[in-house]
């Protein structure tokens, strides 16, 4: 008995202590975008909303926040379109080289992004085509598609196949079985996935410095503007957007997972 309580005990410190090393710099990144004094430094002297103001004010921010969504959205809807058919394929038909597609999805994610991004640049170098917001999303969408491809086909791993049999015995054509019966066993997940590949989209700053050109999303603008001095506040405000939406589409597609998950 007083050794399960000092393992609870343990574990719920191991827990604190992760958590801390985690959150405690990104509360810090907060605190410090309300700071009045311009260099960051604690404790703090008092908190004010005068950085909120500029950094919504500066129009580089605005551009930066409208192209990362932009890459966001458009890397998202390729990586549900791929992804999602990817899953299908996959899952419901059996060929040759069947494992190897599966990994072939799959390996993206596990490359360094630096070299997706030299690929996607001297491919586009050798086609003479330029750099820009659709090479951005092009390269986002390399990766993004994997996060689709893991949710989707987990679901229909999980979902039996003996209703798309029932549908085809009641009459229904195969548009009309994936319409009714497999489109809404899976929708939560590609919108899991989606709203997952949105994220990962919009914090990417490697593969997409070797893609946009001239394009300058939300993280490659707080890379530029963090070693000024006079931006370290802006920074501090941008760097707690970024977080917001980033956190947001994640909540939202673990909610999913856990609804789905229940509901089964």
């Amino acid at each position: 008995m007083v050794g399960s309580v000092a393992a609870r005990i343990g574990l719920r410190l191991a827990t604190a202590v992760v958590l801390a090393f985690i959150y405690i710099p990104l509360a810090l990144v907060v605190l410090y975008a309300f700071n009045t004094n311009l260099v960051p430094s604690w404790p703090i002297p008092g908190l004010t909303l005068h950085w909120w103001e500029r950094a919504l004010a500066n129009p580089g921010v605005r551009d930066a926040l409208l192209s990362s969504v932009l890459a966001g959205l458009g890397a998202t809807l390729i990586a549900l379109a791929l992804g999602s058919l990817a899953a299908l394929a996959v899952h419901r038909y059996r060929f040759f080289g069947r494992e190897a597609v599966s990994f072939l999805v799959i390996l993206p994610i596990a490359l360094p992004g630096i070299v997706t991004g030299i690929a996607i640049n001297s491919a586009v170098g050798t086609l003479g085509l330029g750099l820009g917001m659709a090479t951005v999303i092009i390269g986002h969408a390399t990766f993004c598609v994997v996060l689709v491809y893991n949710n989707v086909i987990a679901r229909f791993r999980r979902t039996s196949g003996s209703v798309e049999e029932a549908s085809a015995d009641l009459g229904a054509d195969t548009w009309q079985t994936f319409r009714y019966v497999t489109l809404p066993a899976v929708r939560s997940a590609m919108l899991a996935g989606g709203l997952l590949a949105f994220a990962l989209s919009f914090d990417e700053i490697i593969v997409t410095t070797f893609t946009r050109g001239d394009v300058q999303t939300l993280p490659i603008w707080i890379f530029n503007n963090y070693r000024l001095a006079n931006q370290a506040p802006i920074v501090n405000v941008v760097a707690v957007i970024a977080i917001a939406l980033s956190v947001i589409p994640v909540y939202l597609a673990s909610r999913l997972s856990s609804e789905a998950a229940s509901a089964r």
